[in-house]
């Protein structure tokens, strides 16, 4: 493979989608130009790109769940439900594990399974065995956008199928849909299949269709640095730029601290932007996310109400475009319908009675300026990595640890940088090793922590970061000694 972020060419990226199209039979219903066609004709309230443009102009903040089982009819129920009684402005569709490891025999036999026990048997809709017209039922029965949210490295065949089966909207990319999610798979690997994503992408919205594409935020969902999973999301626009995509969401996963938060989605935006505009992207339209919070869920409806809460709060107050909602099952398994939209409803509740309320202090913009500095370092070096080419950079600093994710299961991640949280529970750098962050940063981050040691009376130390892990669970944010 020859990567390079330059703009794959149409021989290329035809010559590819000849290989694509007959990894399963589904592939051949796929009609590029009767897809264009399908989508023109969709009224534009199903619009993933739209209303979040509509939202970021209003400065609205928008809510969407997660959802996602096996056969169609249940699929349609489920997400007609989210969207009449949860209340949703926005729709998922969550895909199964099998199809997001390209394992599609596996998937059909998940359908032939729930078909039988009336139940479904794999854990999200696999829109590849479903094929186009099984994902046009899906749009076609709700009023709202929907969008595509997975978890696949290689997600090139189901990213063909959704777009001609009418989604507008497709999650991932080639860092965040690897490291955190993948053992095994090289980053060359992931770079270049997600180029023909954006491509893809970028080739319907130079056929008038525009497609949203929102890098992963919240990368383990664990403990991450917010200049970390930020960098991630920027490079990840940038890369999805040259392809062609002119519709990007960058996500934030919840750390914890209020301040800290609603800092870090305000420089996200802003960054994106300017990183954009700095390297000749001037017309990419650019909103933000909110993961409400990935780690440990207390077990008590009631108590999960209060985290998620907590994660409507500070969407509100960062001005996030969107909000991914959590539910009162977390802590148990996968939630009812009912369960599902009780979390959003909760969610537009707490959202509309913080919707006029600005959050302003000294200790935001100071918090603003650390994250900022942080990200610049990160993104900066990777491309001093590539000397000037993106892709060949983020290669090169995720191997030298530049680019490091705490708790990933890559054997391609660095490994080394470890976080844990201040006295006031804000996600520090514990040990950044690798990353390339500035003298004056690095004594920032162990100033914060040292003084939470001293209060707390004992060393810094990796048992820190294992009581930080567990405390939300255990009802609190800092994982504080007994």
């Amino acid at each position: 493979m020859d990567i390079r972020n330059k703009k794959l060419s149409d021989d290329e990226f035809y010559g590819i989608r000849k290989e694509i199209m007959g990894q399963w039979p589904t592939g051949k219903d796929v009609d590029f130009d009767e897809a264009i066609e399908y989508h023109k004709s969709m009224p534009e309230s199903k619009s993933f790109s739209k209303k979040l443009s509509e939202a970021k102009k209003e400065r609205k903040t928008l809510i969407q769940p997660r959802a996602g089982v096996a056969l169609i009819e249940d699929h349609i129920k489920l997400l007609q439900y989210l969207q009449n009684n949860g209340e949703a402005d926005l729709l998922p569709t969550t895909i199964d594990s099998y199809t997001r490891q390209n394992r599609y025999e596996e998937a059909e036999n998940g359908i032939k399974e729930s078909i039988r026990t009336q139940k479904s048997m794999l854990n999200g809709f696999p829109a590849v065995n479903h094929g186009v017209y099984g994902c046009r039922q899906i749009i076609e029965n709700l009023d709202i956008p929907v969008q595509v949210r997975h978890g696949t490295p290689d997600a090139r065949l189901l990213t063909e199928i959704c777009y001609a089966g009418g989604f507008t909207s497709y999650e991932g990319g080639g860092i965040s849909y690897n490291i955190p999610y993948a053992k095994d798979v090289p980053l060359e690997r992931t770079i270049y299949d997600w180029q023909y994503v954006d491509r893809l992408t970028g080739i319907y919205e130079e056929a008038g269709v525009s497609i949203n594409r929102e890098p992963y935020g919240p990368l383990t969902g664990t403990l991450v640095p917010p200049s970390m999973s930020n960098a991630v999301a920027i490079i990840e626009a940038l890369l999805a730029a040259e392809q062609g995509v002119k519709n990007v969401t960058v996500g934030y996963g919840q750390c914890g601290n209020l301040v800290q938060d609603v800092a870090a989605l305000r420089v996200l935006e802003e960054l994106t932007e300017e990183y954009l505009e700095k390297y000749g992207y001037e017309d990419v339209t650019v909103t933000t996310v909110l993961h409400q919070w990935m780690g440990g869920f207390p077990q008590d409806e009631a108590k999960a109400f209060a985290v998620i809460s907590w994660g409507s709060s500070v969407a509100a107050l960062a001005k996030a475009t969107k909000v991914i909602v959590k539910t009162p099952h977390e802590a148990v398994g996968v939630p009812t319908m009912e369960a599902n939209a009780q979390g959003l409803r909760c969610t537009k509740q707490a959202i509309s009675l913080l919707a006029d309320q600005e959050l302003k202090s000294s200790a935001l913009e100071l918090e603003k300026a650390i994250i900022k500095g942080e990200t610049c370092a990160i993104v900066d070096k990777t491309f001093e990595f590539g000397m000037g080419d993106l892709a060949l950079g983020v290669i090169r600093a995720v191997k030298a640890g530049v680019i490091d994710i705490p708790f990933a299961p890559s054997r391609y991640n660095f490994g080394k940088m470890l976080p844990a949280r201040d006295h006031e529970g804000a996600v520090r750098y514990l040990n950044p090793a690798r990353v390339p962050l500035p003298q004056e940063l690095i004594d920032f981050n162990r100033g914060k922590i040292e003084h939470r040691a001293k209060m707390e009376k004992r060393k810094a130390s990796f048992q820190m970061v294992i009581d930080d892990v567990y405390a939300i669970s255990k009802g609190r944010l800092v994982g504080k000694p007994k």
